[in-house]
């Protein structure tokens, strides 16, 4: 499925580079390669699912029109998606999402329904519209076909590390329900199997590594209250908690301060735009001690941050 998803999306979402600098490599103390997903169409990785689930589609049911629930990049994502199969959609969001990505998904022709996290049910709400105005739940993290587009990040990070000649690394994954870790990680079982990806997440919201540790699904207490907006979900999905349970690597978690930091240097090194939870993986590279190998490889997986944020992330650099 994540081959078809690639030749699905070829000449539709871009190809991002490996990138490195010596400074970063440097300030960790081992090799660092970013995957920069923030340059994606929608400035997230999350395009790459949201067109494959659509071209899945066949043509009645792409017809009717989709729905999906995001607190940004998703929503960005199928909405520019649907809007290029010429379809509609209607996205349900966080009403404290940032402003930014509210306006964005607007801008791209989709209908925003906003909801409070912590007194509602996304998944309720979804599914009421769905029947009411029959469309089609396009979930962001727990759907085969989003899992499959996702993956072919890490079909390109197999392909790129290969051509470099690295056999061994660490491939860190900024984490939320788990569709993007678990779609790179059946990427690089597959073609890169000495390469372990690895889910990041926010400090006190690591419900991934804690399931990890366990064995078993672990869920949070809180679904807000964090920067790292795009990575918060309640709990692993049940089509990628086996994935990742199977695949991946320990989790690893991060600090808001970590994240910051993250994002400014990633500017500073490397001219990139970086969101908080986007940066988490980078975080992890640069000040994790639970990192073994002498090169790691990180996503950025989004760039949609506020003014307001960027400009908290570079007063770091003071």
């Amino acid at each position: 499925m994540i081959r078809t998803a690639a030749r699905r999306i070829a000449g539709h979402a871009r190809r991002t580079p490996l990138l490195s600098s010596p400074f970063l490599d440097d300030l960790a103390g081992r090799r660092i390669l970013v995957k920069p997903e923030c340059l994606q169409h929608t400035g997230s990785f999350k395009f790459r699912g949201a067109f494959n689930a659509l071209a899945a589609m066949d043509d009645a049911t792409r017809a009717r029109g989709v729905i999906a629930f995001s607190s940004g990049n998703h929503a960005q994502g199928v909405a520019y998606a649907a809007k290029l199969h010429d379809t509609s959609a209607v996205i349900i969001m966080p009403s404290d999402a940032p402003q930014l990505k509210i306006d964005n998904t607007r801008a791209l022709g989709a209908d925003v329904i906003l909801y409070d996290r912590d007194t509602e049910d996304r998944d309720a709400i979804g599914a009421r519209l769905s029947t009411d105005r029959n469309l089609t739940l396009i979930k962001p993290f727990d759907d085969p076909n989003v899992i499959a587009g996702q993956g072919t990040t890490g079909l390109e990070i197999a392909e790129d590390a290969n051509a470099l000649g690295i056999e061994n690394a660490d491939v860190l994954v900024c984490c939320g329900g788990g569709g993007l870790t678990s779609g790179i990680a059946l990427a690089l079982a597959a073609d890169a199997p000495t390469l372990r990806a690895r889910p990041v997440e926010p400090a006190g919201f690591d419900d991934v590594a804690r399931s990890l540790a366990t064995g078993a699904i672990q869920r949070n207490n809180a679904t807000s209250g964090n920067i790292c907006d795009a990575i918060i979900t309640p709990q692993p999905g049940d089509l990628t908690w086996p994935i990742l349970h199977r695949l991946c690597g320990p989790g690893l978690s991060v600090t808001e301060d970590q994240c910051l930091s993250a994002m400014a240097q990633a500017f500073l090194r490397l001219k990139l735009v970086a969101e908080p939870g986007g940066a988490a993986a980078l975080a992890a590279a640069l000040h994790s001690d639970d990192i073994e190998t002498d090169t790691v490889i990180v996503t950025i997986s989004g760039g949609n941050v506020d003014p307001a944020m960027f400009a908290r992330a570079l007063d770091t650099l003071r």
